[in-house]
């Protein structure tokens, strides 16, 4: 039986998962993704090579990293992931440039504890300002670290290709006209920047669509501003894209979030 919860408290996004059968299709976050294995093996793809994180392994995803995931086999899998947005991790480790996970996946008895005990706050309803201090003490523990943090910029040219597809959510997808900004053809572009981003042009569309109808929820609680702000066909289209991302529909996530209290 799949089973995913999520709860937010201090700018952070918490999910309990429990899965058997089902997949997450290739995307990817904007967000930090961190999580810790409880149960079985999480199997996924990332930056083209296979990852296996077995129980107690920590999982280390940087924003816009496009990856998929699954069981690795019929005996399931439980884990639990922490959603961070790369502003605040900055303001709380205090750089100034973006940060980059070095390694996808460590298997340390420290770390994992730091991440499980925020999770399990934020899950738990505690204290937005309990959650705070454990977030502080998370990220404390990850700059302490030497495989876990590596400073890395972003290829400008890629970024404004992002900032490009991003723009436009609401309309269709013109690959032609943002070929044009780099002097390629649709063809070309979308080989460049799958070879750079590990998804094509209309994946990261798609994902940041998804992505933002996810805030607009966060924000007003809408989900029919979410369809027709994001430009979905209806509320079944976005329910299905949604799932294949967060592995529930955008309508039970909406529910999650009124059950919040923080």
């Amino acid at each position: 039986m799949e089973k995913f919860i999520y709860k937010k408290s201090a700018g952070i996004t918490a999910l309990s998962a429990s899965i058997m059968d089902f997949k997450y299709k290739k995307h990817a976050h904007q967000e930090y993704a961190i999580g810790v294995t409880l149960r079985g093996i999480q199997h996924y793809h990332l930056d083209g090579s296979l990852q296996l994180s077995h129980k107690n392994g920590v999982m280390l995803f940087n924003p816009e990293q496009a990856h998929d995931g699954m069981a690795h086999d019929k005996a399931g899998l439980d884990y639990v992931m922490l959603y961070i947005k790369p502003q605040l991790l900055l303001e709380v480790t205090q750089k100034k440039d973006i940060v980059r996970f070095s390694t996808p996946i460590v298997y340390d008895y420290r770390l994992e504890q730091k991440i499980l005990s925020l999770a399990n706050a934020i899950l738990s309803d505690k204290d937005e300002a309990l959650c705070s201090e454990l977030f502080i003490s998370l990220t404390d523990n990850l700059t302490e670290t030497d495989y876990s943090i590596d400073n890395k910029s972003d290829n400008l040219q890629i970024k404004k290709a992002r900032d490009l597809i991003q723009g436009n959510l609401e309309s269709v997808l013109k690959l032609d006209e943002i070929g044009k900004e780099f002097n390629l053809s649709k063809f070309q572009f979308i080989r460049w920047f799958k070879s750079y981003t590990g998804i094509t042009p209309y994946q990261y569309f798609l994902n940041c669509k998804i992505e933002h109808a996810k805030q607009l929820l966060e924000k007003n609680r809408d989900i029919y501003v979410a369809v027709a702000e994001c430009g979905f066909v209806d509320l079944t289209n976005l329910n299905k894209h949604f799932k294949s991302v967060y592995g529930t529909t955008a309508f039970e996530y909406m529910s999650y979030l009124k059950s919040t209290t923080k």
